[in-house]
Formats: C-alpha cells, structure tokens, sequence
C-alpha cells in the first residue's frame, strides 16, 4: 500500500501530543502548584486535561489548600501512581481503572462523566478498501492495550460479529501507531480524540466504526483510599471536584474557547482541538457514580475476563466511592450533543 504523505505541520503538533500522552515516560512531576494552605493534594492529570481546563474556566482561584500537578503519559501509569500513593486523584478513561481493579490496584472512583462515544474510533487509510466493521477480519488493527480504544475495539468487533481473533491485534501506543498507520504497516487504528480528530482534519483517514452505542462514554477522577480516609484530603477532593464540574459546563458555554486554549496546551492546530471539543469534550456531563455505573463498567471487566487479559475475576463495585454525588443526574443522562 502506498505511504500518505503527511504534511510535517501536521504532523509536528501531534507528535508533541503523542509523547505527552502515549510514550514511554510515566509522569512529569513537577512542583508546578495553584493555592495555599496546610493541605497539599496531588493530582494526576494528562497533557490539557484537568489542569487547563480549571484555569481556563477560572475555577483555580481561591483555593484554601495545595494542589501539586503531575503530568502523566496516559490512564494506566497514573492509576498506578494512585495506587502507590504517590497521587490522591487524578482523570482516567472508562477502561484504566478495569485493569487497575484486575491486579488488585487501590483504587476508588469518585466521579464521573457521560459524554457521546463518537471520538472512539477505528480509522483506516483513505486509501483503504474496507467500508465495514465485518471486513476487519483477519487484518491487523493497532489499538494501545487496556485504552477505552480497546475495549471499543473489542465491542465494536462483537457488533459485527467478529471477535480479537478473528484479526491480528497490534498493541502499540499511539506514537507507535501513528507511524504504522500512516506506513500501512496495519490496516486499521483503534483510539480516541484528540487524535481522531487529528486524522480526519488532515484528510489522513476516515472513520470506519466509532463507540457510539457501543461503549458507555464514561470517564472518571479516581482517588487513593488512603487519600480518602483523611478528613482534611477528603474535603479537598470534594471541593475539586466541585470545580471540575463547573469547568465542565463552563466548556459547554465557550468550546471555542477552550479550543484556543487547549490547542495551545497541547500543540495540536486549532481547527483540530475545536473539532475535538465539538465531537467529545462538550458533550460530557456530570453524572452520578451509581448502579448502572457499576454494571456497565463490571461487563467491560468481564470482557477482558473473558479474554484472558485480566488475570482473576474483578467486581467493580469494590472500586467506587459514591460519597460525593450529591445531586447528581444518574449515570444513563444522555450526553450533549
């Protein structure tokens, strides 16, 4: 197959985005701090997440405790922070804290987020001959292991009736992906937003399948128990999550905005992070960690169970932390779209 030829602007920024978010580094950890006060709470986030969409939306000001940002490479390696304690809270996909609860990690999720799936995605080469889910079989996929793009995978391959081996699974993070997909070293690409947006607004690829009805679109803050037994580390974490709520319908209200913002954050070109905002960030909604929460995250668990790649039987409901609802809608709110 021939080799797309990527334009180096284009492909600069997400190169940038790449490594923030997939390589092999774990965590920046450093002492950047917002507030004041004799509580420090620390605070795992990924490049433009938490951290810059608090600040754009104001909600940093006025802090009567500590917070200490680490930057992390993606879901997996700050869970593991979380579990070590090394963190007290930090933001994940709906699939991380599945693998972090299968090897035993000490975890509890304490918020959550219901947004549209349509950012997930399987993307294949504009010059590719496959028009349907059905025709992945026996051709090669790459897809970062243990990403909500894995599971979606997985669901998306169950819809058409397909199952992981039935195609040849390439487990590659997305800097790693990025190359092979553009040198057609796989036929297709499982992952989320930003970087799908980034091949459709460079007319790299197109969608062959996305989680729109097939995942459960949630994404989540997850503490350290340790964290959470503390009077004064609890308030903290109530109080922050208040904020990141705010800054979430704040988004709703200015996606242009935060476009420019986040684009700056992260290198990515403006028209892609606005189509980002567009298609994933503004549609999430605050939601309630409740039952169906539980049960939809339990059959993902179940999944990986079932495949062999989570070593014992998981029961999710170990792993959250329903204190901090509040008011909340319950987890089946529809996102906005």
């Amino acid at each position: 197959m021939r080799r797309l030829l990527v334009p180096a602007a284009l492909l600069l920024p997400l190169t940038l985005l790449l490594t923030s978010c997939g390589g092999d580094s774990a965590a920046d950890t450093g002492a950047r701090t917002d507030g004041s006060g004799s509580v420090t709470l620390s605070v795992g986030d990924q490049k433009g997440g938490s951290e810059a969409i608090l600040r754009a939306a104001g909600e940093l000001k006025n802090l009567d405790y500590r917070i200490k940002w680490s930057t992390f490479t993606s879901g997996p390696p700050l869970l593991e922070a979380v579990n070590a304690g090394a963190v007290d809270v930090g933001g994940v996909g709906n699939t991380p804290p599945v693998f972090a609860a299968g090897a035993g990690s000490r975890i509890s999720v304490v918020a959550a987020w219901h947004g549209t799936s349509r950012g997930d995605a399987v993307l294949v080469r504009d010059d590719s001959e496959l028009t349907s889910p059905k025709q992945l079989k026996g051709k090669s996929v790459a897809v970062a292991q243990g990403s909500s793009a894995h599971y979606q995978l997985v669901a998306s391959l169950e819809a058409a009736g397909l199952g992981l081996k039935d195609i040849k699974v390439k487990y590659l993070q997305p800097a790693d992906a990025l190359a092979a997909f553009n040198s057609g070293k796989v036929d297709a690409w499982a992952v989320w937003d930003p970087y799908t947006s980034q091949v459709l607004q460079g007319r790299r690829g197109r969608v062959l399948t996305t989680g729109d009805g097939v995942t459960n679109g949630l994404s989540f803050q997850v503490a350290s128990p340790a964290a959470l037994r503390d009077s004064k580390k609890a308030a903290a974490v109530k109080d922050y999550l208040a904020r990141l709520r705010r800054a979430q319908d704040w988004v709703h209200g200015h996606q242009a905005e935060w476009a420019k913002v986040w684009a700056k954050d992260t290198g990515l070109p403006y028209d892609v992070a606005l189509a980002s905002v567009r298609r994933t960030n503004a549609t999430r909604v605050a939601v309630a960690v409740d039952k169906p929460l539980i049960a939809s995250e339990q059959r993902i668990a179940d999944t990986f169970t079932e495949l062999n790649l989570i070593p014992k039987k998981v029961d999710f409901g170990d792993f959250v932390d329903p204190r901090f609802n509040g008011d909340l809608p319950p987890s089946t709110t529809p996102a906005k779209n």
